[in-house]
């Protein structure tokens, strides 16, 4: 199971992300928790239940139950604020800056992991989520704990070879099911 599922359920036409799955993801340069908590994040957020069951499989192999909860709340989080920031940034109007989210936030603050795991996850979901202003401000807390940008660099070629799987899979199944 694993990524291998995810690899032989790709048509032909999807050859890249299926190489990339094994070159992005299984040879990550990063930490296996950063790795691995970043892969599972991203298919959380990316919705397709044969990516999240098949990096979920082999995430609970390499992380402890508290990484897995932490990155599947990245997500779940992220969700929230990507839609709320992105909408606040994308209306135009500065006077919904001074506006307070009075959104729960507490996972931000207590994640259960460290501090730099969880916001590198909350990166890469934000962007899938395709929120400028949540990418801007997690870089940012990264980058000021000494996070360097080639770690954030394999975050995002996570994220987006997760995404490219998730959108693929999701596109063939709807061609069957039409």
């Amino acid at each position: 199971m694993g990524l291998n599922t995810i690899r032989e359920a790709l048509p032909g036409y999807a050859r890249d992300t299926k190489l990339n799955l094994g070159t992005v993801i299984a040879n990550s340069a990063l930490p296996e928790q950063q790795g691995w908590g970043t892969a599972l994040a991203c298919a959380v957020a990316a919705r397709n239940p044969t990516v999240l069951r098949a990096i979920a499989e082999e995430a609970v192999g390499r992380l402890k139950p508290e990484a897995i909860e932490a990155a599947k709340g990245a997500a779940s989080v992220m969700a929230m604020n990507n839609v709320y920031y992105r909408a606040k940034h994308l209306i135009g109007d500065q006077a919904y800056a001074t506006l307070p989210a009075r959104l729960r936030m507490q996972l931000i603050g207590n994640p259960g992991v460290d501090t730099i795991d969880f916001e590198l996850w909350c990166l890469a979901v934000s962007a899938i989520g395709g929120c400028g202003s949540c990418l801007e401000s997690h870089e940012r807390t990264l980058r000021t704990a000494g996070v360097s940008r080639e770690v954030i660099h394999d975050a995002l070629r996570i994220a987006s070879v997760v995404n490219a799987a998730a959108v693929t899979l999701a596109a063939e199944e709807g061609l069957r099911s039409g």
